[in-house]
């Protein structure tokens, strides 16, 4: 007989989104709202009851779109200012976006479209001599460089290392909160289709000519037959810095951060290994504008890895973006293809395993390309025990609202107080998000790649909104180009979680 040891299985969780304090389903601008406007009804009442109950009653009505909210937690004036923000840029011709030698660009380039356009790109060299590129957002003052890795995968690999790895993306995360500048970090996954041009490529470089024919015929029949139909997966991690003053320290340029970053990025390649990455190197102006040259075009891609064997390439940083774009409310056209985003609202619950989004990246036959984006915001030191401290105190103000006990309430307080002990421990804040762009070749595909994504989803139990009226910018968010999203609202990030 044989000793069969069961071991511990390690589950992952206690995430939790930021609360607005507040009475009932108000947030604090709402609950600061009503107390203001039962001080003005008392005032009136002083002078007349029936203009006081006037008064109250276009008082209450205004507060009913902050009281309703759907299951991702948006309230009536949230989705309201969305359709007006829509239709009033859609009248504006927004939405629309022609560029080459017949838009509206100056000298005729097809420069990005949206957030990204007056985005620029530098070259440079690490502390290694490698060449990597830069990505400056003047209108931020952020500045990106973007890793490419080679992921092992979870094939085949023992559990214990799994959670090792896991382990050391923890630290990595945790690290980059004492990153100077540092302001936003995104790991981007991609599955699209493989052009065949590498295989044949390979091929056809070690072919011998001596070979024996039946050997040249195999090779031959190889790389017709897993030339296409095969998926290409790809792994990139976008770091975001600011170039703001800080202290005494002056504005720094593309150039002095250029400089700065070239003496970190060995060690944050060095760092990514350990966490199941592979090895990661920093990419190069030429991969950056070729990667996101296909992103807006899938068509162009078998052209860009047949160019990718010559040693230069015209291809420039102005003419990555597309010719022509317009953006719809559920959906993004961009040349030849189609894309629809989607946000996740609200993590997976409970406990989860290391694999919750193994089926979520992975290839699907309905999707053409599928990107999923994950983005992180660390915080420093100070920063997270005010926040942590915050969220605790915001969860027992909320628990303590009803006199019957909340069991989603008391869950809330519990890992609120677990938040708290671990980040006096040590343990970094970082704010996550999720974006999952479903690319397609025809309009009649979006409903089929839609399904397939909702799938999806429910099987790695994370609940997703499509970004209405937001696909343009969603898009060029899901991309390794740093584009950090609270940075470019017209309405501030933290009054809209007042809301």
């Amino acid at each position: 007989m044989s000793n069969i040891t069961n071991q511990d299985v390690r589950t992952y969780g206690n995430w939790q989104r930021p609360i607005s304090p507040g009475l009932g389903r108000l947030g604090f601008i709402g609950t600061a709202a009503g107390i203001a406007g039962l001080l003005l009804v008392i005032l009136v009442m002083m002078v007349s009851f029936v203009g006081a109950i006037i008064v109250g009653v276009l008082i209450a009505l205004s507060l009913v779109p902050m009281i309703m909210r759907d299951k991702h937690g948006r309230n009536g004036l949230q989705w309201a200012v969305a359709r007006v923000s829509w239709g009033a840029g859609k009248t504006q011709g927004a939405h629309l976006y022609r560029s080459g030698p017949l838009g509206r660009i100056l000298l005729g380039t097809c420069k990005l479209p949206g957030l990204a356009a007056g985005s620029k790109l530098y070259d440079a060299h690490d502390a290694y001599g490698r060449p990597f590129a830069i990505v400056t957002i003047p209108a931020t003052n952020h500045h990106t460089v973007v890793l490419t890795c080679s992921a092992d995968g979870a094939s085949l690999v023992d559990p214990e290392q799994v959670d090792i790895w896991v382990a050391y993306w923890g630290q990595w995360l945790s690290q980059i909160g004492h990153e100077p500048g540092l302001v936003a970090a995104s790991v981007t996954i991609e599955a699209a289709p493989d052009t065949g041009e590498r295989l044949r490529k390979e091929i056809e470089f070690n072919m011998s000519e001596g070979a024996p024919p039946l050997a040249k015929q195999v090779l031959e029949e190889v790389r017709e037959a897993y030339g296409t139909g095969s998926a290409q997966m790809s792994t990139r991690v976008a770091l975001t810095y600011s170039g703001a003053a800080r202290g005494a320290r002056a504005k720094r340029s593309a150039e002095d951060m250029a400089v700065d970053l070239g003496m970190r990025l060995p060690g944050l390649c060095s760092s990514l290994q350990m966490t199941g990455a592979g090895p990661a190197r920093p990419m190069t102006g030429r991969e950056l504008t070729e990667l996101v040259r296909v992103a807006y075009d899938p068509s162009v891609a078998t052209f860009i890895d047949q160019a990718r064997s010559e040693p230069k390439s015209d291809l420039r940083w102005d003419d990555a973006g597309p010719t022509a774009t317009e953006e719809s409310w559920g959906h993004y056209r961009h040349d030849s293809a189609f894309s629809v985003t989607w946000a996740m609202s609200e993590a997976p619950r409970g406990e989860v395993y290391s694999s919750v989004l193994t089926r979520l990246v992975s290839p699907h036959p309905d999707i053409m390309r599928k990107r999923v984006t994950l983005l992180y915001r660390p915080h420093d030191p100070a920063t997270s025990a005010r926040l942590v401290e915050r969220d605790r105190k915001d969860a027992m103000f909320k628990a303590k609202q009803s006199k019957l006990g909340n069991a989603r309430d008391s869950i809330a307080v519990q890992a609120a107080e677990q938040a708290a002990r671990e980040e006096a421990t040590g343990a970094g804040l970082v704010r996550f998000a999720m974006l999952i762009t479903a690319t397609v070749n025809e309009a009649a595909d979006i409903k089929l790649a839609a399904s397939a994504v909702d799938n999806l989803t429910a099987s790695s139990r994370i609940l997703v909104r499509r970004v209405y009226g937001s696909q343009a910018s969603a898009f060029a968010a899901a991309l390794p180009l740093g584009l950090v999203l609270p940075n470019h609202l017209k309405i501030p990030q933290t009054l809209r979680e007042a809301m």
